[in-house]
């Protein structure tokens, strides 16, 4: 999963790493089976080729060829601890960082970093809907504190984006703060913002 870029004062977290992408990185993620090996070396922790092509559903073949494209950018790392040739592959960072204006200007690039986005929302949806699935097998108390909600704030682009800073702040803090207690559990945790009136883009000057 891909995560917004630290907007100011770096992360609380000195253990949590992050890597931003620049194009090429960019050109090799957006692909549908690179996606789902980083996601899932993220999620679930180091695993073979065969491992991964087990739960991808895949062969073991085409997915050493991709972890090998994705080892070439940064963005997984051969751990050196498989057994003879059973490479034991892992995500090398815990999250990747862009801004779209990074690749403002680039055609092949905004392509890829538009199908890449479009990838996440569908990873969201399918990952939310998995969990609406076991949902009612959780006790009550975790149901009532996952979950999602919406609403809409009136602000300038530079207002959103200090709002997105406090969030990401208030991410980094809690990041951590169940680890070692028996009760926690891993949370996904979604930021997303996007215009409501989408026939009114600003026009070129117009500033807060």
């Amino acid at each position: 999963m891909s995560t917004p870029l630290p907007r100011q004062g770096g992360d609380p977290d000195p253990g949590y790493t992050g890597i931003r992408l620049d194009t090429t990185a960019l050109k090799v993620l957006a692909h549908p089976l690179r996606s789902r090996l980083l996601s899932a070396l993220r999620r679930g922790g180091p695993a073979t080729a065969t491992d991964l092509a087990t739960e991808l559903n895949t062969n073991s073949g085409a997915t050493s060829y991709h972890l090998r494209r994705l080892e070439a950018v940064g963005l997984v790392a051969d751990t050196g601890d498989g057994e003879g040739k059973r490479r034991l592959w892992a995500a090398a960072t815990d999250s990747h960082q862009y801004e779209p204006s990074d690749f403002a200007g680039d055609e092949d690039a905004e392509t890829a970093l538009n199908w890449l986005v479009r990838d996440y929302v569908r990873h969201l949806a399918e990952q939310f809907e998995r969990w609406l699935d076991v949902e009612q097998t959780w006790p009550v108390e975790w149901r009532d504190a996952a979950g999602m909600g919406d609403t809409f704030v009136i602000a300038t682009a530079e207002q959103l984006a200090q709002m997105r800073r406090e969030v990401d702040e208030v991410v980094a803090r809690y990041r951590r703060i169940g680890q070692g207690n028996p009760a926690a559990r891993r949370m996904a945790v979604y930021e997303i913002a996007y215009p409501l009136d989408l026939d009114r883009a600003p026009r070129g000057g117009e500033r807060g």
